[in-house]
């Protein structure tokens, strides 16, 4: 079990290296000119002179082969060093890390709040196949996925900050402000994981080992705690992996209807302004707490089922 581990340790670090490659080559041969978008942004005149933009390409390093461009980037990377925006000249590590830190926070809540839902849910729904509350959850399972955050958002803002005033609608100033977004993205995963909850029960409950344990005078909370329970986390643990990397990175919707401040909004502000490094950067940190989550989630899978023993290990 433990080689695995080590293994799971060994790839990250030839992973991330070859990711940050394409990571700094994309927005270089995206056909971006960011010489140009900067001088748009910063002078006047709208059409800036060539002669200005070789200048400030030479001036940014931008003029320099791709090769020495990622060797010069991935050495600041290594240090911590980011580099600059190209716009505001400001810290690039800064704005993404404030960003990361208000994504993962929002992250974080979404999903305690979709697990907390969804995995008591899924149980009982499996303990009582059939019934109304095994109906009213597979509804409410598939109301949370077809339902898109962009049309749940404005319904939460209307009933809850404008009709009847109880929370604040937007911004990023307080625990208040977390409660509308994080709810709105909490719908998806925490019907996905209701559903994969319930199957999993079920098909754990089947199993032979059950019957086996109720032989054996076994208590029903202590064959559900111990037996059942453990081996239907294996698949939550996937999901729940997924909508984690996917919440700190992939929220932009969100986090602009609710004006949050994170990592996906300061990408967007980004692309659009053709910043280079602060698109550079954001894609990196996203990638790798993305890659770093889901060798967690592989190494949780080991411990929850040490049979485990997959062809990517």
């Amino acid at each position: 079990m433990y080689r695995l581990i080590i293994r799971r340790f060994l790839i990250l670090p030839l992973l991330i290296a070859f990711v940050s490659f394409l990571i700094f080559l994309t927005p270089l041969v995206s056909g971006m000119d960011p010489a140009t978008a900067v001088l748009q942004a910063q002078v006047l005149d709208r059409q800036p002179t060539p002669e200005a933009v070789e200048r400030l390409k030479g001036d940014l390093g931008l003029d320099r082969p791709l090769l020495l461009q990622y060797a010069v980037w991935l050495g600041r990377v290594v240090r911590g060093d980011m580099g600059r925006s190209y716009l505001g000249r400001d810290p690039v590590s800064e704005r993404v890390f404030d960003g990361l830190q208000a994504s993962a926070i929002l992250a974080f809540v979404t999903l305690a709040i979709a697990l907390t839902v969804a995995l008591p849910a899924g149980v009982l729904a499996a303990m009582r196949p059939g019934t109304l509350f095994d109906t009213l959850v597979s509804v409410g399972s598939q109301l949370g996925v077809i339902i898109p955050s962009y049309v749940l958002a404005p319904a939460l803002i209307l009933l809850f900050g404008v009709q009847l005033g109880w929370l604040p609608s937007s911004g990023w100033r307080g625990p208040e402000y977390l409660i509308l977004p994080a709810l709105t993205l909490a719908t998806s995963p925490a019907a996905f994981c209701g559903q994969v909850v319930r199957a999993a029960m079920l098909e754990a409950l089947s199993m032979d080992y059950m019957r086996t344990a109720k032989a054996k005078g076994l208590s029903g909370a202590v064959m559900i705690r111990r037996h059942a329970l453990r081996n239907a986390l294996i698949p939550v643990v996937t999901i729940s992996s997924m909508w984690l990397a996917g919440l700190i990175g992939g929220a932009l919707i969100v986090e602009v209807i609710f004006s949050v401040p994170g990592i996906g909004r300061v990408l967007f502000d980004a692309i659009m302004t053709s910043d280079i490094p602060v698109i550079q950067a954001s894609l990196m940190v996203i990638v790798v707490i993305t890659v770093l989550i889901n060798t967690a989630a592989d190494i949780v899978y080991i411990f929850l089922n040490p049979a485990i023993r997959l062809d990517s290990y």
